[in-house]
């Protein structure tokens, strides 16, 4: 999956540094990242000696082996169309990450991506309203006026394969710009436990019971701040589908030997489908 970089290693202590000539900016412009975009789909990123930014506003994110990351929280210029190629930087899609090269900058950029909405969303204390400022001693902010410490947001939600004999429930959102196979999925609650979450998600979203829930892996998805809790359950009853036309344009049974090849090198969803595919003696 996207996070599975070995043998490099990911180490997201904070630090208080100063990047070097090297290390790799990320710039986010709402739901855009700053970066090259090759005709063969391939992406990059700049180095710092690449963009012209005040080095004392760049952010400490992690390190993958030797390689720093910073965050620029604010917005850069972009190379003019006359730039030499390899680095015409310009804001485009955050979705182009699953083309970087290294395959390891995608799992980097949804990672920082995570943390740049999160310093977005809380320049102010929610307690008091002062103005917050990063702290130095772990990965949070705080306000200078009450002491309240603000941590990352982290939000858990579920991706349920649930299964009926040699089918498994297959849908695709309503709405959304991906239009991919997709399994139930679904935010986990105040109070709920993730087999709960399971649960009411099933039934709220194509209307059926489920039984025999056991957990499968666990994913970030900085994309939308999650961690994705994946499980997979058998139907418990009857098999006819009654869909949130609200949330899903599609929900159906699909046979195992009709699941096509998915990129299970990336999301949690498409190892699931793969899995199930691919391992009929577990289910």
């Amino acid at each position: 999956m996207i996070q599975d970089i070995a043998p490099r290693v990911f180490h997201n202590e904070y630090k208080k540094e100063l990047p070097g000539p090297d290390d790799i900016i990320f710039s986010f412009r709402d739901r855009k990242l700053l970066c090259v975009l090759f005709e063969s789909g391939e992406v990059r990123c700049p180095k710092y000696s690449e963009i012209s930014v005040d080095a004392e506003k760049l952010i400490y994110l992690f390190a993958i082996d030797d390689t720093r990351f910073f965050l620029y929280p604010e917005e850069c210029d972009e190379t003019p169309e006359d730039g030499p190629e390899k680095t015409k930087f310009k804001y485009e899609t955050i979705r182009v990450l699953r083309g970087a090269d290294p395959g390891y900058l995608c799992f980097a950029g949804m990672t920082a991506y995570h943390l740049y909405v999160w310093y977005r969303d809380n320049r102010f204390c929610g307690r008091c309203g002062h103005e917050t400022e990063i702290f130095d001693k772990e990965r949070a902010v705080k306000c200078p006026s009450c002491g309240n410490v603000i941590y990352p947001k982290i939000c858990p939600a579920v991706i349920v394969g649930l299964t009926n004999g040699n089918k498994i429930m297959m849908t695709r959102y309503a709405g959304r710009e991906y239009k991919g196979n997709a399994l139930i999925a679904g935010f986990c609650e105040i109070g709920e436990t993730a087999e709960d979450t399971v649960r009411r998600e099933v039934m709220e979203e194509v209307g059926l019971k489920v039984k025999n829930i056991r957990y499968f892996a666990s994913q970030p998805w900085g994309f939308d701040s999650n961690l994705l809790l994946g499980f997979f359950c058998e139907l418990d009853g009857d098999e006819k589908v009654r869909m949130d036309e609200d949330e899903l344009a599609r929900a159906e049974w699909v046979p195992r030997e009709e699941i096509g090849q998915e990129a299970s090198d990336l999301s949690l969803t498409a190892t699931m489908m793969m899995h199930y595919k691919k391992h009929p003696e577990e289910f």
